[in-house]
């Protein structure tokens, strides 16, 4: 009896120590996941325009493939690169935190740079309607899959260097936790704004109560705003998180003077105000800051990768093949 009395206790504390270790899995992964928000805002921005011009009885199977691929790109790939740096390289994650962060300074500013000449570009349903819907469908899926890629290792990086120092199997766990969870996150929150309009336009036709029929007409009215609602807070957010990015990885470089201007900047208006509000501005402050800093940045990148890396690229692929 007292032997399984003793055998009991070591089963109750190894379920306490599990238990342990999934809350500190669960606890790293959020303030990991919490880094990338940059990156997860664009990437939710972004991937409704893949399935724009579709037949809507299309567009959740596209989204549901998208997704796999996503998950495939943060498991197969990305998360087994990420533990081997982070247990043989790991000063090359300052370096490869800098060019994440510079890609998306690049990417918000080119946004911002292009917005005016958005109209000219061919509509997404014309392109739709042009070919062949099966073979058009794979080719916006695997194009959406690759555009992920970039926002995956983004993502993944950022929650790598996030992570405080523990055992292989720790960081494995936090980081397949943030993959599979920001997945999640972005692609049903995908999948309810591509199929907003439709529900909307369901209530305003089928619902029994003026109420849900006037809700629904509102649904429908408010989604090209909050599409571009959507969009901008994405490009403000990537110009932001590329920017605090980039000055980090200065600061972990040795190179902090800009970071430490920039804190003792937001300190000095933070203590303009009362000191309810005091927290509140010097974190609006120093996220403006480093919002400017990534659009002058992006900026600055835009005519040496139009003019130097695109076209160094498009003659590797060309001698490639």
């Amino acid at each position: 009896m007292s032997g399984l009395l003793a055998l009991l206790d070591d089963v109750a504390a190894i379920a306490k120590v599990a238990a342990a270790s999934i809350d500190d899995v669960a606890a790293q992964a959020a303030k990991a996941g919490a880094k990338a928000a940059g990156a997860v805002i664009d990437d939710a921005a972004v991937t409704p325009k893949y399935v724009h011009g579709f037949e809507a009885s299309r567009e959740l199977p596209i989204i549901w493939r998208i997704t796999k691929g996503s998950l495939k790109n943060k498991l197969v790939f990305l998360l087994p690169a990420g533990l081997l740096l982070s247990g043989f390289a790991p000063w090359l994650i300052a370096p490869l935190l800098m060019l994440g962060g510079a890609y998306l300074c690049f990417e918000g500013a080119e946004k911002i740079y292009h917005a005016r000449a958005s109209h000219d570009e061919p509509h997404p349903i014309k392109r739709a309607k042009a070919g062949d819907p099966t073979l058009l469908e794979e080719k916006k899926a695997a194009g959406a899959i690759k555009t992920d890629f970039i926002l995956s290792a983004e993502i993944m990086t950022i929650a790598l260097a996030a992570i405080p120092e523990s055992n292989f199997w720790m960081e494995a766990a936090t980081l397949a936790t943030v993959a599979v969870g920001i997945t999640i996150a972005v692609y049903g929150s995908v999948a309810l704004i591509v199929k907003a309009d439709d529900i909307g336009l369901y209530m305003s036709e089928n619902g029994r109560l003026s109420v849900t029929r006037l809700l629904g007409r509102s649904i429908v009215r408010a989604m090209p705003h909050f599409m571009n609602i959507l969009t901008t807070v994405g490009t403000a957010a990537m110009l932001w998180v590329g920017g605090s990015i980039v000055i980090h990885a200065l600061e972990q470089m040795g190179m902090g003077w800009l970071g430490h201007h920039i804190h003792d900047w937001a300190y000095a208006l933070g203590h303009m105000v009362s000191e309810s509000w005091r927290a509140t501005v010097e974190w609006f402050s120093k996220a403006a800051m480093d919002g400017v800093f990534g659009l002058a940045l992006g900026m600055l990148l835009i005519p040496l990768v139009k003019q130097v890396i695109e076209p160094a690229w498009v003659r590797i692929r060309g001698a490639s093949e």
